[in-house]
C-alpha cells in the first residue's frame, strides 16, 4: 500500500500546470504541420500551392476571376496571380487589423463561413492562406483594389510590416508569393512542374471558361502550359477517351440546380469493358465517391431500363439491366457545387451530404431522359451495349458456377499453387507474384514462411484491357490471384478483406518481365484498384549484376539509369593485385539461388521495392488504354517518344 502511494506522489510532481503549453497564433501550425497539410513530404509541399490556388478558384466560382497564373520562380518559390476582386483591405471589426492581414495570420478567417463572401467554396476550413504563411520562410501579398496597390510581407507567419499602399493601378486581383520553409519541409522544397500542371489542368476542366496557366522559370527547366476549356467537364471526358473508340462522337452533357446545389454530368460510352467514373465536389476530387455518385448511378440504371422497356428494346419478361451492365465502357465526370459540403471516408474524400442523392438523381434523370428521347439512335446504342454486357455477365456467372462444380468446392478456397504464409496478420503479410516455376521454387525456398507467400504464374497473363469479364474469370492465373488476395472481384470487391497488405510483383529484369509486370498492373488497376489506392502494390527490384571475387558475390548492382557507372565503381572497389572481380549478369530471377533471392530481393532489411501509386486517375486511365488497348498508332507514338528513357539491357 505504501509503495502505491509513493508511485502516485511521483506522478503528480512530474505533471502539473507548468507542463501545459498554449500555442498562440500560427505556432500550432508550425508545431504540427501534418494536421493542416497532411505531411511535410513532397505531397505536403505541393499542398501549399493548392491552398492559394483554391482561393483564386473561389473568386472564379463567385463569377469574378477569369484568369489564374501560377509561376515557379527561378529560386523555386511560388507566385499565384488572379484577376478577382482582390482580398479586402479594410479593417476587420473583430481583429482591428486589415482584413488581408487577418486572412494570412488568423486560422479559420475567411469569406467562407456564411458571411456572404462566397456562396460556394473549394477551401473548406478557411485555414489555407494562414497555413501557407505559417509554413513559409517568406510570404508577401499584393492586392490590386480601389485603384491602388496594397502590399504586406510576412516571415514564418509573422507580420514584417503594416499593410502599405505602394502604387496606383487600373487592375484588380490578388498576387501571393511564398517561399516554403526548409525548416519544415526537410525532405524537399523542389516543386514538380508536371504534378502542378496535372492538377491545374483538372481545375480548368472543372471550371468551364476559366483560363489557368503555369510557368516554370527555373534555369534549364523553363516551360509554360496554359489550360482553357470552353467545354468544361465534357472536354474532360473527351480527354480521358482520347485514345478510345467511342460509341457516339460527342459526350452527353447535363446540368441543373436545385436548392442552391448545382450538378453537372458529362458522359460518353466507349467500346471498352471498363468504367471510369470521376466525381468532384467543389473541385475536390472525391476518390471514394459519395452521395453525388450514388444519385447518378441510381438514375442512370433506372432511366436506361425505363427507356429500353418503353421502346421494346428489352422485352417485358426480360430482367432489367443491372448497374454493372449499364456502366460497362462508360466514362463519366460528375461535378457538384454545394454551399456546405460535408466530407467523410478514410481520406475525407467522400461526399456525405444526404440531400445530394435525391438532387443529383432528379436533375440527372430529367436531363438524361430528355436526351434519350431526343437522340433515339444514340439511345439504342447505349441500350444495346448494356444488353451485351448483361449477356457477358451471365456467362461469367455460369463460368464461376462451372468452376465450383468441377472442384466440388467454393472458389474461395486457396489455389493449389499458392505457397501461403503462416501468419494471419494481413498488415504484416506479403504476397509475391513470381514469374516462372524456377524463380517460384527459389522464392518458396528462400522466403520467410511466417509472413511471405508465393504465387507463381506461368508466362504472360491475359490482357484484361481487351477482354470481357467472362474471359477474365476463365483465366486460371487471374482467378488464382483474386482468390489468394481474398478480396473478391467486380461488384463484390472488398479491400478490407485483403489477406496481404503487400502485393509484390517480382518479374525478370528483361523485356518479357516488363511486359508481364505491365499486364499485372493493368489487371490490378482495372479490377483491384482499391488495393492500389490503399498503397498495397509494390514492384520488387532484383539486382541486375553481381560482382564476384572467386566464387563469392561481393556486391549487387540494382537496375537504373546509372547502373553501368555503379558497376564500374564496384569492379574498381573489389580489384586487387591478387584477384580480379568478375561480373554475373542476372537476366532472370531463376539465375539466383534461394539464398541470393532472399538476400537481394525479399529480405525486408536489405531489399529495395518501389510502391505503385496513382496520383492522377484520368491520366492513368489514358495511359493504360493507350499501352494495352486496341489502337496501335497512339502506342507506337508513345514508344517512339519514350524509347530514349528505357534502361533495359536487352
Amino acid at each position: 500500500m505504501t509503495e502505491e502511494k509513493t508511485h502516485f506522489e511521483d506522478l503528480s510532481q512530474e505533471y502539473d500546470a507548468s507542463q501545459i503549453q498554449v500555442l498562440e497564433g500560427l505556432e500550432a501550425v508550425r508545431m504540427r504541420p501534418g494536421m493542416y497539410i497532411g505531411s511535410t513530404s513532397k505531397e505536403g509541399l505541393h499542398h501549399l500551392v493548392w491552398e492559394i490556388v483554391d482561393n483564386s478558384i473561389d473568386e472564379a466560382l463567385a463569377g469574378f476571376a477569369t484568369h489564374i497564373e501560377v509561376f515557379i520562380e527561378a529560386d523555386n518559390s511560388i507566385t499565384v496571380v488572379d484577376d478577382g476582386r482582390g482580398i479586402p483591405v479594410d479593417i476587420q471589426e473583430k481583429t482591428g487589423r486589415p482584413a488581408v492581414e487577418t486572412v494570412f495570420t488568423v486560422l479559420h478567417a475567411g469569406g467562407k463561413f456564411g458571411g456572404g463572401g462566397y456562396k460556394v467554396s473549394g477551401g473548406l476550413h478557411g485555414v489555407g492562406s494562414s497555413v501557407v504563411n505559417a509554413l513559409s520562410e517568406q510570404l508577401d501579398v499584393s492586392v490590386h483594389k480601389n485603384g491602388q496597390i496594397y502590399f504586406q510581407e510576412y516571415h514564418r507567419g509573422l507580420v514584417a510590416a503594416d499593410l502599405a499602399v505602394i502604387g496606383e493601378t487600373d487592375q484588380h486581383g490578388t498576387t501571393v508569393h511564398f517561399t516554403p520553409d526548409s525548416e519544415i519541409f526537410t525532405e524537399t522544397t523542389e516543386f514538380d512542374f508536371d504534378k502542378l500542371a496535372k492538377r491545374i489542368q483538372e481545375l480548368a476542366f472543372l471550371n468551364r471558361g476559366l483560363k489557368i496557366s503555369i510557368t516554370d522559370k527555373r534555369a534549364g527547366l523553363e516551360q509554360e502550359r496554359e489550360f482553357y476549356y470552353e467545354g468544361g467537364i465534357s472536354s474532360y471526358v473527351e480527354f480521358i477517351n482520347e485514345n478510345k473508340e467511342t460509341v457516339f462522337e460527342t459526350p452527353i452533357y447535363t446540368e441543373g440546380e436545385l436548392d442552391g446545389i448545382a450538378v453537372e454530368v458529362s458522359m460518353q460510352y466507349t467500346a471498352s469493358y471498363h468504367e471510369t467514373i470521376m466525381s468532384f465536389a467543389n473541385n475536390i476530387h472525391t476518390h471514394e465517391g459519395g452521395t453525388h455518385e450514388q444519385g447518378f448511378r441510381t438514375a442512370l440504371t433506372r432511366v436506361i431500363n425505363d427507356y429500353a422497356k418503353k421502346n421494346k428494346l428489352l422485352k417485358e419478361n426480360e430482367d432489367n439491366l443491372t448497374g454493372e451492365d449499364v456502366r460497362e465502357g462508360l466514362t463519366a465526370v460528375i461535378s457538384v457545387k454545394h454551399p456546405n459540403p460535408q466530407f467523410e471516408g478514410q481520406t475525407k474524400t467522400k461526399l456525405g451530404n444526404s440531400e445530394v442523392v435525391k438532387i443529383t438523381n432528379r436533375l440527372f434523370s430529367e436531363a438524361f431522359s430528355r436526351f434519350l428521347l431526343e437522340n433515339p439512335q444514340t439511345a439504342k446504342k447505349i441500350v444495346e451495349k448494356g444488353i451485351l454486357a448483361s449477356k457477358a455477365r451471365i456467362a461469367a456467372k455460369r463460368a464461376r458456377e462451372v468452376t465450383r462444380r468441377k472442384s466440388g468446392l467454393e472458389i474461395s478456397n486457396l489455389p493449389g499453387k499458392l505457397a501461403d504464409c503462416s501468419s494471419n496478420d494481413a498488415s504484416q503479410n506479403e504476397l509475391f507474384i513470381v514469374e516462372g516455376d524456377s524463380a517460384g521454387g527459389s522464392a518458396k525456398s528462400g522466403r520467410n514462411r511466417e509472413f511471405q507467400a508465393i504465387l507463381p504464374i506461368r508466362g504472360k497473363i491475359l490482357n484484361v484491357e481487351k477482354a470481357s469479364m467472362d474471359k477474365i474469370l476463365a483465366n486460371e492465373e487471374i482467378r488464382s490471384l483474386f482468390t489468394a488476395m481474398g478480396t473478391g472481384f467486380g461488384a463484390d470487391f472488398d479491400v478490407t478483406k485483403a489477406r496481404y497488405q503487400k502485393l509484390v510483383i517480382m518479374t525478370d529484369a528483361d523485356v518479357d518481365g516488363a511486359h508481364i509486370r505491365t499486364l499485372l498492373l493493368t489487371l490490378i488497376y482495372r479490377f483491384m484498384r482499391p488495393v492500389l489506392e490503399a498503397g498495397y502494390v509494390y514492384i520488387a527490384q532484383p539486382p541486375i549484376y553481381g560482382v564476384k571475387v572467386g566464387s563469392e558475390i561481393k556486391e549487387y548492382i540494382q537496375p537504373g539509369s546509372d547502373q553501368e557507372e555503379e558497376l564500374q565503381q564496384a569492379l574498381e572497389r573489389h580489384s586487387s593485385g591478387r584477384s580480379k572481380p568478375t561480373v554475373q549478369r542476372y537476366k532472370g530471377l531463376g539465375e539466383m539461388d534461394d539464398h541470393q533471392l532472399w538476400e537481394t530481393t525479399m529480405d525486408p532489411n536489405n531489399r529495395l521495392m518501389a510502391r505503385v501509386s496513382v496520383d492522377d486517375a484520368a491520366e492513368a486511365d489514358r495511359i493504360f488504354d493507350m499501352l494495352m488497348g486496341d489502337r496501335v498508332d497512339p502506342r507506337r507514338e508513345f514508344i517512339e517518344e519514350n524509347a530514349v528513357y528505357s534502361t533495359l539491357d536487352i
